[in-house]
């Protein structure tokens, strides 16, 4: 059952054309079709920006590399209701946009994020390891944020989520754009009113277990991608708590 809600669908793709084919894929056989899907290409030297017409997809260049780059290009372009994120060698399940639009239908909710395995991994490794990399993301995050951080291979958010966010999210720097995106909307206390008081602004992020979408295990392949991967986000973390720390966050998230 459609929630009449029309879901974009942004993916940031560089020089990966053959993951981009299966998700585009994956996409047009979603039990609730997206109203848009929006390919940035940033960059490609290869085929990805005509495997994305080929696709049904809508190309957006951005010429400046980086996912924040790409990610914020792509939500600006968007025409629709709820914008959605996927990479390119994300794989969604085929209820996805269903699970998007029936968690975004409760008024209460602003945005979502779920889950996904190693697609590529044997069978043996593939639960196990891809929970204890979703693990080392989501707990330490959401402890650090207040709430439900963002997964950018699965996650979905209301147009005005963006729209406030857009001028807060960092594009130069070296940050994680999901994370970075997660603490511009997060709980926090805004600037002091003419009153010495501080309003509370507040997205709330839902996590969905059943939002899933498979990735590649190639993100966490290799020493140095580890060791960039964790820098990324210490200076994520570092730049978030420069705007609010985590006790800020979570005095506002139970109340004050």
């Amino acid at each position: 059952m459609s929630s009449g809600l029309r879901i974009s669908v942004v993916i940031p793709v560089l020089d990966d054309a053959d993951e981009l084919r299966e998700c585009l894929r994956l996409l047009a056989a979603q039990e609730v079709a997206p109203y848009e899907v929006v390919v940035v290409d940033n960059g490609s030297t290869d085929d990805s920006a005509t495997v994305a017409v080929a696709g049904g997809a809508r190309v957006v260049p951005e010429p400046r590399r980086g996912i924040p780059r790409a990610s914020a290009t792509g939500y600006d372009a968007c025409a629709g209701d709820v914008l959605a994120r996927l990479d390119a060698d994300s794989r969604p399940h085929p209820d996805w946009t269903r699970r998007i639009g029936e968690t975004l239908a409760d008024d209460t909710v602003d945005a979502v994020t779920g889950i996904g395995l190693f697609h590529d991994l044997p069978w043996p490794l593939r639960v196990p390891v891809s929970a204890l990399y979703l693990g080392a993301y989501y707990l330490p995050t959401w402890a650090a944020l207040g709430q439900a951080p963002f997964w950018g291979s699965s996650m979905a958010m209301r147009r005005e989520v963006w729209e406030q966010a857009r001028d807060r999210v960092h594009l130069d720097d070296d940050v994680h754009d999901d994370m970075d995106l997660a603490f511009a909307v997060g709980p926090r206390p805004s600037a002091p009113d003419g009153r010495g008081e501080n309003d509370v602004v507040w997205a709330r992020t839902v996590f969905n277990p059943w939002l899933r979408a498979d990735v590649s295990s190639r993100s966490v392949t290799g020493t140095a991608q580890w060791r960039r991967r964790w820098a990324r986000g210490a200076e994520t973390v570092r730049i978030g708590f420069a705007d609010a720390p985590a006790w800020q966050r979570w005095q506002v998230r139970l109340g004050r």
